[in-house]
C-alpha cells in the first residue's frame, strides 16, 4: 500500500532533503522515525530537492508500507521526530501515484528584511540594504520572467536537468514596512533557481544590474555576468499540488 505524507520542516540544521553520506537530511532523519517506529525498513521518497538550510511549510513525500500502523501512529512519529519536523496528515493512494513526478505545482516565498530579527535568524535574511532598493524595478524584473519558459540563466552550475523549460505561474513581490516577500509558483524548479532569481532581482533594484541585461540574458539563455545566490534561509517551499488531490 502506497501512503502519501504532508509535512513541514525548519531546514536549518539539515543539508536539504535529500541523503547525504556524511551530513544529516530530512529525508534521513525521516527514514530512520519511520523505520524504528513500524519496525522495518522504510524508504521514503519526497516531492523534490531542498538545498541546505532552505525550509517547507509544505511539503509531500510517499513509502510503501504493508502492515497496520500503530495505536496512534501520528502522534507516536511526531513526539518521537525532532522538533523540527513535523508531519501533518498521512493518507493512503492508488500504488502509481507519485509525490514527485505527479506534482503540477509548486510555489516558494523568499523573506528579507532591512530589520535585524534576533528571533527569526534562520528564516529571514537580514539584508541592511534593503531601503535602498528600487522597489519599482524589482517589480518590473519579476515581471518580465513571466514572460519567458526557459530558465538557463538561473540554474545552478553543475545541474544534470534534462531540460530548462519551466512553467512560470506566479513572480511577484510582496513590499512591506520592514519585510520583502518574492513569491513564485510553477510546475518545476531548476537547481538553485529561486535564490538566483532573487539575487538578480535585488541587483536590479541596487542597480548593478539593467532591466535590458536580464532580457538579454533570457533572450539568449545564457548567465549573467552578475550571478548572485542569496543565502538559504529566508526562502520557503510553501504549497506543492497535485490534480488527483484537487479532484476530491
Amino acid at each position: 500500500m502506497r501512503y502519501f505524507l504532508e509535512l513541514a520542516y525548519h531546514g536549518a540544521l539539515y543539508h536539504g532533503w535529500q541523503k547525504q553520506p556524511n551530513a544529516p537530511s530530512v529525508q534521513e532523519t525521516l527514514e530512520h522515525a519511520f523505520s524504528t517506529i513500524l519496525n522495518q525498513p522504510i524508504e521514503i521518497t519526497g516531492c523534490g530537492r531542498t538545498d541546505t538550510g532552505v525550509h517547507a511549510s509544505q511539503y509531500f513525500a510517499h513509502f510503501d508500507f504493508q502492515g497496520q500502523f500503530p495505536h496512534e501512529f501520528l502522534r507516536r512519529i511526531n513526539k518521537f521526530l525532532p522538533k523540527d519536523i513535523a508531519i501533518l496528515q498521512l493518507f493512503p493512494v492508488d500504488w502509481q501515484q507519485h509525490s514527485r513526478f505527479d506534482a503540477h505545482y509548486r510555489a516558494y516565498r523568499y523573506h528579507l528584511s532591512a530589520r535585524k530579527n534576533v528571533f527569526r535568524p534562520d528564516t529571514l535574511l537580514y539584508y541592511p540594504r534593503a531601503t535602498q532598493l528600487n522597489k519599482t524595478l524589482m517589480t518590473e524584473a519579476a515581471a518580465l520572467l513571466l514572460e519567458y519558459d526557459h530558465f538557463a540563466p538561473f540554474c545552478k552550475t553543475g545541474s544534470d536537468a534534462k531540460t530548462m523549460r519551466c512553467e512560470l505561474y506566479r513572480s511577484e513581490w510582496e513590499f512591506g514596512e520592514q519585510e520583502y516577500i518574492y513569491h513564485i509558483a510553477a510546475n518545476r524548479f531548476l537547481r538553485g533557481m529561486v535564490r538566483l532569481i532573487v539575487g538578480m532581482q535585488l541587483s536590479v533594484g541596487l542597480g548593478k544590474i539593467k532591466l535590458s541585461e536580464v532580457r538579454a540574458a533570457m533572450d539568449q539563455q545564457t548567465r549573467l555576468d552578475k550571478a548572485l545566490s542569496v543565502p538559504p534561509e529566508g526562502l520557503f517551499l510553501t504549497e506543492v499540488r497535485y490534480p488527483f488531490l484537487e479532484e476530491e
